[in-house]
């Protein structure tokens, strides 16, 4: 087991920022923790990271409790914070070898230095001042050096904030491999992100856990027990004949061919369909299974 919480409630003042709160991750995991603003994502992996205490509850990591053993967690762990503070007077080298220092890395500082520059895309902006740099690129140093000491848990809140499409790719490529041998928690608001790299997700709401499950089985928390299927023919077909079908419960028309048609979860229609044009003497040019994204959810869950 790498990070196990249990029970994890957090108050400031009257606020209720975490209620009770239990969930395990363990090594190897990509775990997406979502949630829309104000839900306590934060709140809850500077509780993991020891950087706040939680009011009541207990976090673990490596079977260590985060209170009583905070140094020693703070070793295992790499963390990007959500605001990425980092000193822009100092250069790029300069600050990874200050950090190098802090997590005492000793003959290892320049090698591992040299290759975490290289992991994270650095080698082109390493001379320059931080501030200097563009908001992407002070991203990849704050990731940097949440990776330096090589820790075995990694809690990354929005990681690729500020990046382009294309150092978005990089960046989640390398959050993939790392998560091969640590554990990773991440936060983000990219939907797309979390369907692409995340084995599981949690959706908070409130303080409080809404869903846990894999990132392709996440849709399960939802009221909706549909699926959709569009269907594109090669003519008008008669809209009673589709709504007829068993199984079928909605059908809307998106277009004199393409036909929108939502069925039980529990009912495979399609052979209906191609039986159904056969008789018709129509032609099926196109259908496709909808699935439900995470974006949809997601929003069904926190709205």
């Amino acid at each position: 087991m790498s990070i196990e919480v249990k029970n994890i409630t957090k108050i400031y003042g009257t606020q209720k920022a975490l209620n009770n709160v239990s969930f395990k991750i363990n090594t190897g995991e990509i775990v997406g923790f979502l949630g829309p603003n104000g839900a306590g994502k934060s709140t809850m992996m500077k509780i993991i990271t020891g950087f706040i205490p939680p009011s009541q509850g207990e976090v673990f990591v490596n079977e260590l409790d985060v209170v009583e053993n905070s140094l020693e967690v703070r070793e295992m762990i790499g963390y990007l914070p959500e605001n990425n503070p980092l000193y822009h007077e100092m250069y790029v080298k300069e600050y990874l070898n200050y950090v190098a220092g802090i997590y005492k890395l000793g003959k290892q500082t320049k090698s591992r230095i040299d290759d975490i520059i290289d992991i994270t895309g650095l080698a082109i902006e390493q001379k320059k001042k931080i501030g200097e740099l563009s908001k992407g690129y002070r991203q990849r140093v704050g990731l940097a050096q949440a990776l330096i000491h090589d820790p075995n848990v990694l809690i990354l809140d929005e990681p690729t904030s500020g990046l382009d499409p294309n150092q978005i790719i990089e960046i989640r490529n390398l959050i993939t491999k790392i998560g091969k041998e640590k554990t990773v928690m991440l936060s983000t608001h990219i939907m797309q992100e979390v369907e692409a790299i995340c084995d599981r997700t949690i959706i908070i709401k409130n303080g409080v856990i809404v869903a846990d499950d894999t990132t392709k089985n996440i849709h399960k928390y939802t009221d909706d027990k549909f699926q959709t299927i569009i269907v594109e023919f090669d003519k008008k077909i008669d809209f009673q004949l589709l709504e007829k079908l068993e199984g079928v419960v909605k059908v809307k028309n998106i277009d004199e061919q393409n036909w929108l048609i939502q069925t039980e979860d529990n009912i495979d229609v399609r052979p209906k369909i191609f039986d159904l044009a056969v008789r018709q003497k129509i032609t099926v040019l196109s259908m496709q299974k909808r699935e439900k994204r995470l974006e949809d959810v997601f929003h069904e869950l926190t709205k």
